[in-house]
């Protein structure tokens, strides 16, 4: 997922929370991501975070807290994101010792892939898995 850019990525799925500091805190506890920024509001809400997965990023920030980006995702629905990681069972084996709804267990697909599917706190579905097509100019 390297962009063009010093192996900055160039997709960051965004997400919002009702409450973006549990967020976190599963994804950087159950899922392994790493915190690399937060910068909160007055009021303790999460006004942008990023986290990293790998050379992957995913920015999260809180629900209701206004903007055009807030109220275009108002009526959205769980969003799906797919990160590579290296031993998807290990990876799995973590979500699990954390409480984590587990969807679909680590599963070898036809594609070559093996993979997992975990549901985190608020409605997105995250899947988890070995295949990491590579991107080509």
């Amino acid at each position: 997922m390297a962009g063009t850019d010093g192996g900055r990525p160039s997709i960051y799925p965004t997400l919002l929370y009702t409450n973006a500091k549990a967020a976190i805190r599963q994804l950087t506890e159950a899922f392994g991501f790493t915190e690399l920024s937060v910068f909160e509001g007055e009021d303790g809400s999460v006004m942008h975070a990023e986290l990293v997965q790998g050379d992957g990023a995913v920015m999260i920030s809180s629900r209701g807290r206004g903007g055009v980006f807030d109220a275009a995702m108002r009526n959205a629905g769980p969003a799906g994101v797919y990160v590579v990681v290296d031993d998807v069972d290990a990876h799995h084996q973590r979500a699990v010792e954390h409480g984590v709804e587990i969807l679909m267990p680590p599963t070898d697909q036809d594609y070559g892939s093996r993979d997992y599917m975990a549901r985190d706190l608020e409605g997105n579905v995250w899947s988890f898995g070995t295949y990491a097509p590579e991107i080509t100019a």
